[in-house]
């Protein structure tokens, strides 16, 4: 309680700068500062401009904008070009210049950094579903899932990341509860539901992806069954092998970008945690802007439509620079990885 009774001290002030418990998580060294803000600007800078170009991508592009799959990478971008720019200024401005904010300012920032990044789990998850749809009712898909349910999945999703991030905002604070080894102000109660959420939907996003490449290997046995004639439906079936490759990618770099971060919340919550664990946690926590920054590559780069869309986009900006207008309707060619529809005729 008397760290309690400090904290109520540092906030009724008029200022609100003697926030002395904030001082217990600031624990780097003038070396480890420099590191942090080095590789949290870095990654955060390339993070925003990557996941930027592709959401301009998609926006500036008629038919990508139609596409349920393309909504849902288009919310995966916004969420992680929020997350490099949320967390790297925050984290940076906390640990490096120990910038001191009020009780709310300080909840509204860790909130929004919360919101971000599960956002962009969420996103990662209706991602997965819209694979799930795609493969496993390939005849009905259109009608499953149109562009109006998209929409409204979408928003329902970012609805409930930010009732989830918010609730300390909202009162759910430490004080008298025990506080978090890793956050100021977060209780550990609140941390166990937050991992418990974080949880359900990795358990989702691994599910429908296990799905999806089980679904793969049968194609890839019907593909060496059938190799040597051309069957119906074989040009889908090598998209699926394609995408199962892809989809392999997204797990291995979401589960080496997470696991470590995750890991040391579950032990904090079970034993108190030294100086040097949590310097190593800080360093663990930019592993998330780099999973914000290979989803891009991995989601958007490896499609046709979007390289395609660049490459239209780089034709009309040369054609601006002389002078000349663009004439005629601009045509994408269909994706080999992230097409949804099912435009090629399903394997009978």
């Amino acid at each position: 309680m008397e760290k309690c009774w400090g904290l109520e001290t540092a906030n009724s002030s008029e200022d609100a700068l003697d926030f002395n418990p904030m001082k217990d998580y600031m624990i780097l060294s003038s070396s480890q500062k420099i590191a942090v803000a080095v590789l949290c600007t870095s990654l955060g800078l390339l993070s925003a401009l990557e996941n930027l170009a592709v959401l301009y991508l998609i926006l500036s592009s008629h038919r990508l904008r139609r596409k349920p799959s393309y909504l849902f990478i288009g919310s995966l971008a916004a969420a992680d070009f929020l997350a490099s720019v949320v967390f790297a200024c925050n984290f940076v401005n906390f640990h490096v210049f120990h910038g001191v904010d009020s009780k709310p300012v300080f909840l509204l920032k860790i909130g929004s950094v919360t919101m971000t990044f599960t956002a962009s789990v969420g996103s990662l998850l209706l991602t997965a579903i819209d694979r799930f749809l795609c493969l496993r009712y390939p005849p009905t898909y259109k009608a499953l899932l149109t562009r109006g349910r998209a929409l409204v999945t979408l928003v329902v999703m970012w609805v409930i990341s930010a009732v989830v991030s918010y609730l300390p905002l909202m009162g759910w604070t430490c004080c008298p509860s025990p506080c978090s080894e890793l956050f100021p102000l977060i209780p550990n109660d609140y941390l166990l539901g937050w991992l418990l959420f974080i949880a359900f939907l990795f358990s989702g996003i691994i599910y429908t992806y296990g799905h999806v490449l089980w679904k793969a290997h049968q194609h890839v046995t019907s593909l060496t069954v059938h190799q040597d004639r051309q069957m119906p439906g074989m040009a889908r079936m090598r998209l699926d092998v394609r995408l199962a490759k892809t989809l392999g990618v997204v797990l291995a770099v979401l589960v080496l970008c997470w696991s470590p971060v995750l890991i040391l919340m579950v032990c904090s919550l079970a034993t108190t945690l030294g100086d040097q664990v949590k310097k190593v946690f800080a360093f663990f926590s930019m592993l998330c802007l780099v999973n914000s920054m290979v989803n891009p590559v991995i989601y958007a780069l490896r499609s046709g439509e979007i390289r395609s869309s660049a490459q239209h986009c780089l034709a009309r900006w040369q054609k601006r620079v002389r002078g000349l207008g663009l004439e005629g309707k601009e045509e994408i060619p269909k994706s080999s990885v992230t097409e949804t529809e099912a435009d090629v005729k399903n394997t009978q």
